[in-house]
Order: structure tokens, then C-alpha cells, then sequence
């Protein structure tokens, strides 16, 4: 067997791509809530919205067709949740006026006006963003934070999906101006790979959690903006935005040149008032063919060539009590696997993304026990047996699954209770 890594430059984490040869019960404590939200004009589905419990730390977030799940502690059934979307007019619906299921939120885009005194504080977009790393130390935490985040990464060949892996994690985050690196332990996870659909091919994605939580570019700056590089960047102002009723600078950034190996072009939203980066979209810059041949490629047999096609990331920071905090982020990786002799070129793409559902400062300087930690090449696996189960995540907030991940859930599930009923008649004696 022959094992191909691919190294993702921006996340220091790596895709695994293998040549083969084939031959709990749920906690009661807690009220569960589920909708969806949308455009309150077009009706269209709202990816990545927040639902925050207010005035505490616990949150989850909408998938790619705009529907969501919140379990919430009986404790706070009198509170308010905050729904915010870049872009968007927040809402604060009592959870009283909530039903437990088929909630349907209707959003509406706010409309921002900036003065041109506002942006003319800054003589340029780049002193802008020069600023807002300088002062990362007053906007975001200055302690540590330990968090309960929702991880999921899913691979496809083409549409059909051939892995899905999903974990409740605990982070122990140290402040940004901390050069110690967060940890991270597993809390529970199951995972599920169907190898037959990958042919001769076998991808993974080598980090886990790390592949998301590195895409905190206020803590790892180094993975995109550094005094060094920061100068090899154009920087312009586009149209302001809002989130949570705050004012928002949208700024472009892309590279001036090719003076740099690996270079990006995306947009950052900084909050007028305290400077501090909200959010940041941003894409690897894979427009040189030959440049970017096996540029995510660590280790391959001698006979594959791989071509990316899109890598795609995004984080967000939530505001609580004047600081900021990591939220949420995401990658999306497609690639393109040409094997020497093959006629057809094959085409995966890998998606991986983290949302933190709890938080608290970590004021008792609880730890993460080094044999509990993961380690940034960690490649996570898990019991198949938690699939079967319909309360495997109990009281944690999760992402939900889209349609197609629930559909790739659903298949798993038959094809346990499949191997089970094989495995009941063996052991009865019946062929």
C-alpha cells in the first residue's frame, strides 16, 4: 500500500491519499429546538447564520440549506437568541415564542451607510489591516478559553460522498499573543469511510480539528499576514456591510505580483468601532497551472500528479463583554487526481469545518492531559457504531447535516444494521 500526503500550506495540515488494491442515551436536561432561516424577501436559505443564547456562551450555526438545531439547558428556557448574519439585520426572538421544531426565521439585508469621514481615518486599506493586527491584543481575549466545538470534515469524489467524520472536540485556546499553540482533545466522534467508492484511491485529511482551528488568522497570522508579506498585498475598500447591528468595513485584498510562493485573494470585515477583525473569506491563488501542480502534495507515489482545483477558507469571531473570540470556520478543497496510465482524471473534494458551541474562560486553568491531546497530523477515527445510534450526541450542539450528508448518514446506518443481522445469524448457526 502506498500512501500519498497532501500539504495544505495554509493550515499546515495534510490530505492522505492512499492507492489500494480491493479485494448513549440522550440526556434530558436540555430543550431541543430546530428551523430554518431565510431572506425575509427572496425566501432563500441562509448558510452560516449564528443563533446565540444571550447573555451566555452557548451557540450553534445554520448548514448549507439554512436549517439548524439548539439544545438548550432548561435553565435558560426564559432567555432571548440572538440570530446575526453578516450582511443582514439581527433578530432576538424570546425562546418562549419558539416551538421545538419547523421554526422558520425570516432575516432582512440592513442597509449601511459610512460617511467618507469614516473611511477617510485611514489613509489606505492596508493601514487599515496593519492596524487591526497591531491591536489584536486589546480587541481579542488576553486568557485562555477552553471551548466545546462541533467538527465535521466530508470527502466526495465527484457528488457521491466516500467519507464523513464528525466530533464533539475540547479546546484549550491560548491568547493570541501566547506562542503556545491550542490544544485540542476529543470528546466523542464516530466516523465512516465507503472505500469502494474511491476506487483505487483513498483520501484523508491528515490534522483533524487543527485543518480548522489554524484558520484563526488572528492567532496564526503567520498562515497568511506577516510584516514580511503583509507589504506584497493590494488592499481597496468596498461597500460597508453589517453584522449583529454593527458597523462593518469590507476590505479586498489580492496579490500585487508574484514576489510571493503562495498568495491569496479574499476580503476582510472589520468592525468600525473597535477595529477588530469579524470575519474573513479568502481563497489560495491557484491560477498558475504549473505553479500549483502538487502544491498541496507532502508525499505521493511516483505515478500520481495532483492538480487543486479550488482551496476556499473562512473564519469568524464572535464579541462578548468588549472582547472578540473565535467562532467558526471552514475550508473546502477540490482536487483534481491524475494516475499515470488512466485514461480519466478524477475529481474529490474535501470540506471541513468547526463551530464552537460553548465557551468559558478558563479562570480554573484546567488543562487537557497531554495523553488526551490530539496532535496537529492526527487523523481522526472512530467507533462506526455511533451512526446506529439516534441520540449519539445527546445535550451538544452540532452543525446540522445537509441532505446529502444525511443521506450518506442514512446509508450508514442500513449497512450497520446489515452487518449486525450477518453477524447475529452467524453466530446462530444459520448461513
Amino acid at each position: 500500500m502506498k500512501t500519498t500526503y497532501f500539504f495544505r500550506h495554509l493550515t499546515n495540515t495534510c490530505i492522505v491519499i492512499l492507492l489500494m488494491t480491493f479485494t448513549i442515551n440522550a440526556q434530558e436536561n436540555f430543550s431541543r429546538f430546530s428551523g430554518k432561516v431565510v431572506d425575509g424577501k427572496t425566501n432563500k436559505a441562509l448558510e452560516a447564520v449564528s443563533l446565540n443564547v444571550n447573555e451566555t456562551n452557548v451557540s450553534t450555526i445554520t448548514n448549507s440549506e439554512g436549517e439548524f438545531v439548539l439544545k438548550i439547558s432548561k435553565e435558560y428556557l426564559d432567555s432571548k437568541v440572538i440570530i446575526s448574519l453578516l450582511g443582514y439585520n439581527t433578530r432576538v426572538v424570546p425562546l418562549s415564542e419558539l416551538s421545538n421544531k419547523d421554526n422558520k426565521i425570516e432575516l432582512y439585508r440592513a442597509v449601511t451607510e459610512l460617511s467618507e469621514v469614516n473611511i477617510s481615518a485611514f489613509k489606505n486599506a492596508e493601514g487599515l489591516v496593519r492596524k487591526v493586527f497591531d491591536e489584536k491584543s486589546k480587541n481579542h481575549h488576553n486568557e485562555s478559553v477552553y471551548m466545546t466545538a462541533f467538527y465535521r470534515e466530508t470527502i466526495k469524489r465527484r457528488n457521491r460522498n466516500v467519507s464523513l467524520t464528525e466530533a464533539v472536540v475540547n479546546i484549550l485556546k491560548y491568547p493570541n499573543r501566547s506562542s503556545v499553540r491550542d490544544a485540542i482533545s476529543l470528546n466523542k466522534a464516530r466516523k465512516s469511510t465507503d472505500y469502494k467508492r474511491l476506487d483505487t484511491v483513498s483520501v484523508k485529511l491528515q490534522g483533524g480539528p487543527f485543518s480548522a482551528i489554524y484558520l484563526d488568522i488572528m492567532k496564526y497570522p503567520e498562515y497568511i499576514f506577516t510584516d514580511a508579506t503583509i507589504g506584497s498585498y493590494n488592499f481597496s475598500f468596498d461597500a460597508p456591510s453589517n453584522i449583529n447591528n454593527r458597523n462593518v468595513y469590507v476590505v479586498n485584498f489580492s496579490p500585487k505580483n508574484n514576489a510571493l510562493n503562495y498568495s491569496y485573494n479574499g476580503k476582510l470585515f472589520i468592525d468600525v468601532e473597535s477595529l477588530a477583525l469579524v470575519s474573513a473569506d479568502y481563497a489560495l491563488d491557484l491560477s498558475n497551472k504549473n505553479k500549483s501542480k502538487n502544491l498541496l502534495v507532502k508525499k505521493k507515489p511516483s505515478n500520481v500528479i495532483v492538480y487543486p482545483l479550488e482551496a476556499n477558507y473562512k473564519v469568524n469571531y464572535k464579541e462578548r463583554g468588549g472582547k472578540w473570540y473565535y467562532s467558526y470556520s471552514n475550508l473546502f478543497l477540490e482536487f483534481k487526481v491524475n494516475k499515470k496510465r488512466e485514461i480519466f482524471n478524477k475529481v474529490y473534494s474535501l470540506s471541513s469545518e468547526m463551530a464552537v458551541t460553548d465557551w468559558e474562560i478558563n479562570s480554573t486553568d484546567r488543562k487537557i492531559k497531554s495523553k488526551d491531546k490530539l496532535r496537529p497530523s492526527v487523523i481522526i477515527t472512530d467507533a462506526i457504531s455511533g451512526f446506529s445510534d439516534p441520540d449519539f450526541w445527546g445535550k451538544y450542539n452540532l452543525i446540522e447535516p445537509d441532505k446529502s450528508i444525511e443521506s450518506a448518514i442514512e446509508k450508514i446506518k442500513k449497512n450497520i444494521e446489515k452487518q449486525k443481522q450477518k453477524e447475529e445469524s452467524k453466530a446462530n448457526g444459520i448461513p
